[in-house]
C-alpha cells in the first residue's frame, strides 16, 4: 500500500467521520482502502460497482471537498472496483472529480462491460432480474382473514394490518413478531406480505427464512459475489425475515444483513422480523442489530385462551365445510392448549379417523383419537373444584356463594363460577344451576351473558376472569 495514499486518505477519513452519521460511515466508508497517490490523483479501492455508484450518488460532493482540502483544487479521485462476476479480474475504473464536485467517468483500458449494465444476481434464481419478477415466496392461504384475533395476539395482528396498509410509513419499522412454536408467527408475517401485494401491487415483497438467507450468503461468499447478494436484498420494498434467532453466531451473515437493514430502513422500506424470543432475550446476535430491532415495535404472540381456541377450530371447520358436535369442539379446545399447530393437528387426526373408519364424530371417538395429544395425567374438572377456586381467588366464603344475596362481590363471584362451569365442564345448564342452591338454567344463562358483557366493558373484571381461566386449565393438567 502506498504510504502517501494511506496518509492522505487517513486525513480525509477523519474529516468524513466527524461529518457523516456513524451507521452510514461504518457502512460506506470503513470498507474503502487507499491504493496509490500519483501527483493529485488518489486511487481508492471499493468492494463493488454498486458501492461505487452509491458513493457517487450520495457522497460525491463530500469526497470532492475533502480531497481538495488535502491535495488542492486540482485533486482527482479514481476508483478501483472489485468486480464479483465469474472469473473476471479486478480492473480499475477511474472517476474524475471536477472543481464543482461533479463526476465524469472514463473507462481506461477496460476489456469488460461496466457492471452497472449487468443484471444483479438473484438468490431466488429468476433470470434477467427485474423488480417485478421477484417471487415474493408467500403462501396465499396465510391471510389476515384466516388469522383469528384474540387477547393472545391482538396487538401483533393490528400492528401487522397497519404495516400492510402503510408499509415503511408507520412507526412500526421494523415490526418484530415473537412467540413460541406454533403460535402463528409465520402465518401473521406472511399475511402482512399478502396484504401488501393486494393493496400495493407495485411493491416488491419478499419472504425468506433466516436459515435460507444464511445459506444464500454462504453460496455467494464462496463465489465472491457478496455485494451482488446485498444489492439484491436492497431492491426489496417489504422484506419479511422469519426466525431471526438462527442468526446466532452467524457473524458474517449478520454483517450482510446489517448493511441491508440500514439501506432499507433509511429508504423507508418496511422490515418484518419474527423470532422465538423478544429481541432483548436473543443470544448470539450482534448488539448493533438488536438495537435496530428495537427501533420499531416488538409484539408477542401468546398461547390462545380457551375461547380463542374454540373460534380457531370453528373457523377451520367452516373453511373446510365440516360439521362437528359442539361438545367435541369444546373437548378439543379444552385439552389441546399448547399452540395453534397442535390444535389444528388434533382436528385433522380426528377427521381422518372418522373418514377412514366411517364413524360419526362424537365425544367417545374424540377421546380415543386424541389420546396422543391429550396428556395422560389430565383430569376432569368438576363444578365443586371451580367453586372452591373462585372462592379462594376472591376470598369469598363457600357457603355465601350458594345463598341468595345481592352483595355485588358475591353475585359477581357466583356469575363467574357459573360461566367457568359452563366453559370447562360437560354438565348441563340445569345441573350447574342445581350446584348453586337449586337455581334454574335461566339464571345460568343470564350469569354467563353478564360475564361476557362485563369482560367487554371492564378491564379489571376481564383480567380476573382470564386469570381464573388459566388456573382452571392448569388444574386439569
Amino acid at each position: 500500500m502506498d504510504k502517501n495514499a494511506e496518509k492522505v486518505w487517513g486525513n480525509c477519513f477523519k474529516i468524513i467521520k466527524d461529518i457523516v452519521e456513524w451507521q452510514h460511515f461504518k457502512t460506506w466508508f470503513e470498507p474503502i482502502q487507499p491504493v496509490s497517490l500519483k501527483q493529485n490523483v488518489l486511487v481508492i479501492q471499493v468492494p463493488s460497482q454498486f458501492f461505487f455508484e452509491y458513493l457517487e450518488e450520495h457522497y460525491v460532493n463530500l469526497l470532492a471537498k475533502t480531497l481538495k482540502r488535502e491535495l488542492g483544487k486540482e485533486a482527482r479521485l479514481e476508483y478501483r472496483i472489485m468486480v464479483d462476476s465469474g472469473n473476471s479480474r479486478t480492473k480499475p475504473t477511474t472517476v474524475d472529480v471536477s472543481g464543482q464536485g461533479f463526476k465524469s467517468l472514463s473507462n481506461n483500458e477496460m476489456d469488460f462491460p461496466l457492471v452497472i449494465n449487468n443484471p444483479v444476481k438473484n438468490p431466488f434464481v429468476i433470470p434477467g432480474l427485474k423488480k417485478m419478477q421477484i417471487d415474493p415466496q408467500l403462501n396465499p392461504t396465510y391471510t389476515f382473514d384466516a388469522f383469528i384475533e384474540g387477547d393472545c395476539n391482538r396487538v401483533a395482528r393490528r400492528a401487522g394490518k397497519t404495516v400492510a396498509e402503510k408499509p415503511g410509513a408507520s412507526s412500526f419499522n421494523p415490526l418484530v413478531i415473537y412467540g413460541g412454536t406454533g403460535l402463528g408467527k409465520t402465518h401473521l408475517a406472511q399475511a402482512i406480505g399478502n396484504e401488501v401485494k393486494r393493496l400495493h401491487p407495485n411493491k416488491v415483497v419478499l419472504y425468506v427464512s433466516a436459515e435460507k438467507f444464511i445459506n444464500q450468503f454462504m453460496d455467494h461468499s464462496r463465489n465472491n459475489a457478496i455485494n451482488d447478494f446485498i444489492h439484491f436484498y436492497q431492491l426489496i420494498d417489504v422484506l419479511i425475515l422469519d426466525d431471526v434467532q438462527f442468526f446466532a453466531k452467524a457473524e458474517r451473515s449478520q454483517d450482510a444483513f446489517f448493511a441491508i437493514f440500514n439501506h432499507l430502513h433509511q429508504s423507508q422500506k418496511q422490515l418484518v422480523l419474527t423470532s422465538d424470543k423478544s429481541p432483548k432475550d436473543l443470544e448470539g446476535v450482534q448488539d448493533r442489530l438488536l438495537s435496530r430491532f428495537r427501533w420499531g415495535l416488538s409484539a408477542d404472540l401468546q398461547v390462545p385462551d380457551y375461547e380463542t381456541r374454540i373460534e380457531i377450530l370453528e373457523k377451520k371447520m367452516r373453511n373446510d365445510g365440516l360439521e362437528m358436535p359442539k361438545e367435541v369442539v369444546k373437548y378439543i379446545a379444552y385439552n389441546i392448549n399448547n399452540n395453534v399447530r397442535e390444535l389444528e393437528g388434533a382436528l385433522i387426526s380426528l377427521l381422518a379417523q372418522s373418514s377412514l373408519n366411517r364413524k360419526e364424530i362424537d365425544l367417545d371417538l374424540a377421546k380415543k383419537v386424541l389420546r396422543n395429544f391429550v396428556k395422560s395425567s389430565s383430569k376432569e374438572i368438576t363444578i365443586d373444584t371451580i367453586q372452591k377456586m373462585v372462592c379462594e381467588y376472591f376470598d369469598v366464603p363457600y357457603d355465601k356463594l350458594l345463598q341468595k344475596t345481592r352483595k355485588r362481590e358475591i353475585v359477581q363471584a357466583r356469575q363467574i363460577t357459573m360461566y367457568l362451569a359452563k366453559a370447562f365442564t360437560k354438565n348441563s345448564l340445569k345441573t350447574i344451576g342445581e350446584h348453586f342452591g337449586g337455581r334454574d338454567h335461566t339464571t345460568v344463562i343470564h350469569s354467563c351473558q353478564t360475564v361476557k358483557d362485563l369482560m367487554d366493558t371492564d378491564g379489571i373484571f376481564r383480567e380476573n376472569v382470564l386469570e381464573l381461566q388459566q388456573k382452571v386449565q392448569l388444574a386439569a393438567m
